[in-house]
């Protein structure tokens, strides 16, 4: 029977399609075996196919050997350099080959007659499966020839057939399952993606990478760290058996190699089958074969965690099983779960750091908002005292000097001015607690702006100002609380007032927001000192004096604004500012409007649009 009457009898395409899955790969190399024994002439045929560093025996044909027998790759190489060359077959005659005790070779017991060319139980005639990039992929042995001879050139030739249907069986396969195992690298990689980045804690990050790494790598044991700034240790998992067995020897080696790994871009595995790596001296070396075999594991495989230059940690997978080894596949989507796994920890450091500061940040404002309640009423206290004994000697009670009088009043003054302080600081605190509640409800802007002006009014006829007060027929109604808006709209007006020098004008204008937010907008303009580009940026901070000296000497706490921005944003408003020097200021606010027809102001109630300046 011929090789075409055998492929013709099996089918062809059955033999060299492309293979769905392993029942399929198994059955069509054992045709291919089977065709050997039927037309070639040799009892034995076995087909080897590469598992990492080793051959795997899958089909045979009277070997004694069990199915899944395993030789090393590099023994097979030793053998193939002792080779005859005949064309796609390789033949070692006994002579030449190694001893079966050297290569763990099985020897058939067969008895050898005197011909020349009698074959011999320690031959050895392969058929090596190499891939296009010249890998070996497999091996196609042949032996126990039916007539005891070595085969001849046409015996050879249908041999190499056989080898060849086998050699289009084997890539076919190794290269599905290539795709397979990319496929599913890269849907692990997708998941630890996905989990990684929904977690913003280091330690949440670790506990759900690590369950994802185990069964998307068919690993038993994992070990993360990660490297925070200094250097120092981070986050860290640790499997049980290992939480006291590292040596600091070890973990210090476990860091520079993380850094060396990142440095080249590659993995490192070790195993007591694999090659020692390359930078890892024998002394580290035994340290980890001691700590893989204490804990019953065969291999690990150690990958670095970075992100651009630096990098972050490592992450450690370890198998118990020796016969699977780490593939190239394996070892890249490692590599880049390390990119990304390094990503996501940068980034949860970073949410760490920011967390840790906001925490601070808010101990401080703590702490200032206590400090301003302590000192305020520290202050307050003997404040009323001075001022109740002022009061007392300035009744006429207790006869004094023209002298001591001058002295009682400015006593006075700066008692009163000290009242004030005291009275902004513990607003300010007020307005500043986040906790603070907000009972928001209508109230009349208009009304406020007028009590406002009204209040300022002995200035305003002192310094014969000119103010306009501009304002839609129908109240013009806020949602907040009265106090508060009460405040933002005294400090405004008041400041517009104090800074505008005599003789000029003061603008306030009141309208509702016509970009439909039916937001409530106040703008007060005024003619004064104006505010420099450099004072804008600071202008409501608190304590913030402007650096004009006309205006340093206007008094003040420095508090009012800092106190009507905290308001206004408290209500969920904004405020804004445009000023040039000696051109004036413009104050916008723009505050949430209430519910028509929610204010207690009648709706005809006369609101004048102008308070005009009276003479001193």
């Amino acid at each position: 029977m011929t090789t075409t009457d055998f492929a013709t009898a099996h089918g062809t395409a059955a033999v060299t399609a492309e293979l769905l899955g392993p029942d399929a790969l198994l059955e069509n190399l054992q045709l291919i075996a089977d065709g050997v024994v039927a037309v070639a002439g040799f009892a034995v045929a076995a087909i080897r196919i590469r598992r990492g560093d080793h051959l795997v025996l899958v089909v045979d044909t009277g070997m004694p050997e069990e199915i899944g027998t395993r030789i090393p790759v590099q023994l097979m190489t030793d053998e193939l350099l002792l080779a005859d060359d005949w064309g796609g077959l390789q033949f070692v005659p006994h002579e030449r080959g190694s001893s079966p005790d050297e290569g763990g070779w099985v020897v058939p017991d067969v008895v050898v007659s005197d011909a020349p060319d009698a074959w011999h139980p320690l031959d050895m005639l392969v058929a090596p499966l190499y891939d296009d990039q010249g890998v070996l992929r497999g091996t196609l042995a042949f032996d126990e020839p039916v007539d005891g001879r070595r085969p001849d050139a046409v015996r050879r030739r249908t041999l190499e057939r056989f080898a060849g249907l086998a050699s289009r069986a084997v890539l076919s396969a190794v290269e599905r399952e290539t795709f397979l195992e990319q496929v599913a690298m890269a849907d692990t990689v997708k998941e630890i993606v996905r989990t990684t980045s929904a977690q913003l804690s280091l330690e949440g990050l670790i506990q759900e990478s690590k369950r994802t790494l185990l069964d998307g790598f068919d690993a038993q044991q994992v070990w993360i760290k990660a490297i925070v700034e200094d250097g120092r240790a981070g986050g860290e998992f640790l499997p049980d058996d290992l939480t006291t067995a590292l040596p600091p020897a070890i973990v210090a080696f476990a860091q520079e190699a993380a850094r060396f790994c990142w440095r080249q871009q590659s993995v490192m595995t070790v195993g007591a089958h694999l090659p020692r790596p390359p930078h890892m001296d024998p002394e580290h070396l035994e340290h980890v074969l001691t700590l893989l075999a204490g804990i019953d594991m065969a291999s690990l495989v150690f990958v670095p965690l970075g992100a651009g230059p630096e990098c972050l940690g490592s992450l450690v997978l370890m198998r118990s099983d020796a016969r699977r080894v780490w593939s190239a596949v394996e070892c890249a989507a490692l590599l880049d779960i390390g990119h990304d796994l390094g990503r996501a920890t940068l980034n949860a450091r970073t949410f760490e750091r920011e967390h840790a500061l906001v925490a601070e940040l808010q101990a401080l404002d703590t702490y200032k908002s206590q400090l301003i309640a302590t000192v305020s009423h520290e202050l307050k206290s003997p404040l009323t005292t001075v001022r109740g004994h002022l009061e007392m000697l300035q009744t006429g009670e207790v006869e004094i000097g023209d002298e001591a009088h001058a002295s009682l009043t400015a006593i006075g003054r700066a008692s009163q001015r000290m009242s004030r302080v005291i009275e902004d600081l513990l607003l300010l605190r007020q307005v500043g607690e986040s906790a603070a509640p907000l009972d928001p409800g209508p109230v009349a802007v208009d009304e406020l702006v007028e009590d406002a002006l009204a209040m300022s009014a002995l200035a305003i006829r002192t310094k014969r100002l000119h103010v306009d007060l501009q304002a839609p027929e129908r109240p013009v109604v806020a949602l907040g609380e009265h106090d508060e808006l009460a405040t933002v709209m005294h400090n405004l007006v008041s400041n517009a007032v104090k800074y505008t020098p005599s003789g000029r004008a003061v603008d306030v204008r009141l309208t509702y927001a016509d970009d439909g937010t039916d937001e409530v907008v106040v703008v007060v303009h005024d003619e004064g000192l104006g505010i420099s580009a450099e004072d804008q940026e600071r202008l409501f901070t608190e304590f913030f004096r402007s650096t004009n000296p006309e205006a340093v000497e206007q008094p003040g706490t420095g508090l009012g604004l800092a106190i009507v921005k905290r308001i206004v944003e408290r209500h969920h408003g904004s405020i804004a500012v445009t000023s040039e020097l000696g051109r004036g200021s413009t104050f916008t606010i723009r505050l949430p409007g209430a519910p028509p027809h929610s204010s207690a102001r009648a709706a005809d109630a006369p609101l004048p649009l102008e308070l005009p300046a009276q003479p001193a």
